[in-house]
């Protein structure tokens, strides 16, 4: 079974901006396309999930997280690298769109989106590892029985200051940023 890295998007990848409300405002963050291209060449599944509730809210249509990702994949193709899945959960409880209004087992910290990519990429979730910059990325890990890498990008700086503390689901390592966190991975998938 593989080993995987699942990534949050937002803070993590590119700039946290609020929502991303039109493509331009999607950018990656300085050494995000380093990190990926790490996690290839260690031979691990690079896997994308995230929260996106945008098109609960009213905000902009599903279509835009689609080419978001496409975006997001041309860049990293361009880079000679790539991602083996990218998975989103659209729905909110209180969502203002009734079609993505509900409680459902994809949204983080809820492990459906883990499930379905442990499924579709044959992925040991024991083994893998959740990076993000928020302690709900770090409860997903928990609850998924994977490891949960804090970074310090997007929210990270803040989550680790003034939520950390009240957390009982601690992250395995803090880390600079993806490439920092991913040099971590790739150290400790050999002990």
């Amino acid at each position: 079974m593989n080993i995987a890295v699942f990534m949050d998007r937002d803070g993590t990848i590119n700039e946290e901006v609020g929502y991303i409300n039109h493509i331009d405002r999607f950018k990656l963050l300085p050494r995000a396309i380093d990190a990926i291209k790490l996690i290839n060449h260690v031979g691990l599944k690079a896997v994308v999930v995230t929260n996106q509730s945008g098109p609960a809210r009213g905000y902009y249509p599903e279509q835009l997280i689609n080419e978001v990702h496409i975006k997001l994949t041309s860049i990293l193709k361009e880079k000679q690298a790539y991602l083996d899945g990218i998975y989103y959960c659209c729905h909110h409880p209180h969502a203002v769109e009734e079609v993505y209004r509900k409680v459902c087992d994809c949204r983080k910290p809820n492990i459906g989106l883990l499930i379905q990519a442990a499924r579709e990429l044959n992925i040991d979730l024991k083994r893998s590892y959740v990076v993000g910059d928020r302690y709900l990325d770090i409860e997903l890990a928990h609850n998924a029985g994977t490891k949960g890498i804090l970074v310090l990008t997007g929210y990270g700086q803040g989550e680790v200051r003034y939520v950390g503390p009240k957390q009982r689901c601690k992250p395995v390592f803090i880390a600079k940023d993806l490439l920092d966190a991913v040099k971590w991975i790739a150290k400790d998938i050999k002990k």
